[in-house]
């Protein structure tokens, strides 16, 4: 109970209480862990092959690690996720900035406090939450935010002199003492600043404003940083680098399945008042777009195409489709490919281009991905079906006009004038007979993009399909939109 915590010195040395280091802290709570096996980092997918045995191995040798990565790889959330290694609670001497060790306290306010009082010190307990320090690296970033400063006005209060450390404003790090330290994109941290860094991470020697003060600082330090960020903003100076232990490389996630699990996990989908269906076919539509993009020679592999992504198209998709039905009173929202074209803005706004992908456009790639995500999993989930009885009916003049905001059942309604299509769909899994109408509706219009992404057949952006046309000015090739132009 936590009545029963020691509160003085006295009572913490008769509870048998030993000190150990962080380092020695997280070991053992990750070798408790692994024996109860344990999932190690929940939420985290994709991992547990690579990224995940590194940070074990890190953690087991007590080292220091950075994780490098581009963007949308989890990196912070792994690095948060850190805590969970700490003990729920830790004993610190009472009002102490730097969470004094009540057995070997190292400022001077801890050792003035057990020498004054003795055994009668004050205790405190703090929590595990809050021994974790993160830090944004930017170029702002002064040495007084990470270690401290001279406080003038603690002097005067306090009758000291500025040498006295007494008088230091203390930053993050010291802060941090006996917890976790983080810093987010390291390479953006000023050069200076990170000399500062390396030399507490070797010799534990603190200079603030010229006075040699000694904090033996007791601190994991994790860092991230994106592999781009070496050429294109700053980059981490030789000596830290060769003083942090281990240099972890994280990834997107390598198998589609993993993504969709990712993007599942991660969207918000689940809307007030309407029921949301989302169809795997779609789910893995918004996958395989992120899929290739990152293999786009248009799109700047450098920077990677983040995870958030099909995060955030998804929850756009949903929406789109939540808004209509909110319009036509429908209590089933189910997103169809054509709300995936309303969702571009989540593309566009998260990738960068190469010079060849600036001269296209982005809004034009994001269309082409979609085009192309939709043609490859039709292709994938139906390969090989008999699609001409429907591409025959396009080519003979015939002509399905469905809107953006129509309805499921009308949809549905509209694509029964198309020979065949709904029974394509039903017999290849898309969307079973049972199946509810804006299911049905999905699996249609994902069969007619990739028609229209294999240039069967043609469609515009108001959703008017039609005849393809093979007979451009030179005789050969899919030319423009016919018969509907826009």
């Amino acid at each position: 109970m936590p009545s029963l915590r020691p509160r003085t010195l006295g009572d913490l040395k008769v509870s048998g209480y030993r000190s150990r280091t962080v380092k020695e802290e997280v070991r053992a709570n990750l070798v408790r862990k692994l024996r109860a096996g344990e999932h190690l980092f929940p939420g985290i997918k994709g991992y547990d092959d690579s990224v995940v045995p590194q940070l074990v191995n890190a953690l087991l040798a007590q080292h220091d690690f950075i994780l490098l990565g581009l963007r949308g790889q989890a990196k912070s959330r792994i690095l948060r996720q850190l805590v969970a290694f700490l003990d729920e609670e830790i004993p610190i001497l009472a009002s102490s900035e730097v969470n004094d060790d009540p057995l070997h306290p190292i400022s001077k306010h801890g050792r003035t406090l057990v020498t004054e009082c003795g055994d009668g010190a004050p205790i405190e307990w703090v929590p595990r939450d809050h021994r974790f320090v993160e830090k944004l690296a930017t170029p702002d970033v002064t040495i007084a935010d990470v270690i401290g400063d001279v406080d003038p006005i603690k002097a005067a209060r306090g009758g000291h002199i500025l040498a006295d450390e007494l008088t230091i404003h203390f930053g993050l790090l010291p802060r941090a003492n006996r917890g976790i330290f983080t810093i987010n994109e390291l390479p953006d941290l000023a050069g200076k600043i990170q000399v500062g860094l390396f030399n507490i991470l070797q010799e534990g020697d603190v200079q603030v404003k010229g006075y040699p003060i000694r904090l033996a600082l007791d601190v994991l330090m994790v860092f991230t940083a994106n592999p781009e960020d070496y050429t294109a903003r700053g980059k981490i100076i030789t000596p830290l680098k060769d003083r942090i232990g281990a240099e972890i490389r994280t990834h997107y996630p390598e198998a589609l399945e993993i993504g969709m699990d990712i993007t599942r996990q991660e969207s918000w989908i689940t809307r007030d008042h309407v029921c949301v269906e989302v169809p795997d076919f779609v789910a893995e539509t918004v996958e395989r777009l992120a899929f290739l993009a990152r293999q786009d020679k248009r799109i700047d592999q450098r920077s990677g195409v983040s995870q958030r992504v099909p995060i955030t198209v998804t929850e756009n998709m949903v929406s789109n489709a939540e808004r209509r039905a909110l319009e036509l009173g429908e209590e089933r929202v189910v997103p169809r490919i054509g709300d995936l074209y309303a969702a571009i803005p989540a593309i566009t706004g998260k990738i960068e281009l190469e010079y060849e992908g600036e001269l296209h456009g982005s809004d034009k790639i994001a269309r082409e991905l979609i085009q192309a995500a939709a043609t490859n999993t039709f292709r994938d989930r139906a390969g090989g079906a008999d699609v001409e009885e429907i591409v025959e009916y396009f080519e003979q003049g015939g002509a399905l006009q469905i809107g953006e905001d129509a309805s499921a059942a009308a949809c549905v309604q509209g694509f029964e004038t198309v020979p065949g299509l709904l029974k394509l769909v039903e017999s290849v899994g898309l969307a079973p007979t049972n199946a509810s109408a804006g299911t049905r509706a999905a699996a249609c219009e994902l069969a007619l993009e990739a028609l229209v992404g294999e240039r069967r057949i043609n469609r515009n952006r108001t959703g008017s399909y039609g005849r393809a046309r093979h007979d451009g000015p030179n005789g050969k090739g899919f030319q423009g939109f016919d018969p509907f132009a826009t």
